[in-house]
């Protein structure tokens, strides 16, 4: 375990980063502040599109990047997944939690199309609007979901961490060790050997 992955642990931490961040402040920052920026929800809700609809380019990039890296990571730690007690696991609930995080993050993105298309200028869309969807709904919708991919980003970035600390090397030799005694009961215990504790 000792080969560099510089590039793929760049993509994967500053895809990740982007991804937290941009969610977290547009929820904060862009959407509060558009919505007491006037009287006006038609004004409100158009600032906000416009910002979101800036940032969608660049969270789709960040997501992309981090997805590259979070495959290329697993590959080249496969045998560690394999062979260190709980790798697996903390694997499995990353993998579960970046797919809940892409379905939320694709959601808000279609919530947040529906109430931009209300408040266009253009009276066909918003005619279309009307007629196709509950704006009121949407905007319910959004209000949930918004804070729902920080926290599930914010959990990601938890498992990250926790997956940094399993790589140390006295957490992969205790892992391997409690590994293999539990695939074979005659294999002595890890109190017997100092290194593989504490």
């Amino acid at each position: 375990m000792s080969e560099r992955n510089t590039v793929l642990r760049s993509m994967h931490d500053v895809g990740l980063a982007a991804w937290f961040g941009g969610s977290l402040m547009g929820a904060v920052g862009l959407n509060g502040a558009a919505k007491g920026h006037s009287g006006s929800w038609r004004d409100n809700a158009q600032i906000a599109s416009d910002g979101w609809a800036k940032w969608t380019p660049v969270n789709a990039a960040a997501i992309g990047a981090h997805l590259v890296g979070t495959s290329g990571l697993l590959a080249v730690n496969a045998s560690r997944v394999a062979t260190q007690q709980g790798v697996a696991a903390s694997t499995l609930a990353k993998t579960v939690l970046t797919g809940a995080a892409l379905a939320a993050t694709a959601y808000a993105r279609m919530l947040g199309k529906k109430i931009e298309l209300a408040s266009s200028q253009e009276p066909q869309d918003s005619e279309d609007a009307a007629g196709s969807f509950d704006t009121g709904k949407a905007e319910r919708h959004l209000s949930y979901v918004q804070w729902l991919v920080p926290a599930l980003t914010g959990g990601l970035l938890i498992l990250s961490a926790l997956h940094g600390e399993q790589q140390r090397p006295a957490e992969q030799a205790r892992g391997m060790w409690q590994r293999a005694r539990d695939m074979s009961p005659h294999v002595p215990s890890g109190d017997h050997w100092p290194h593989l504790r504490g």
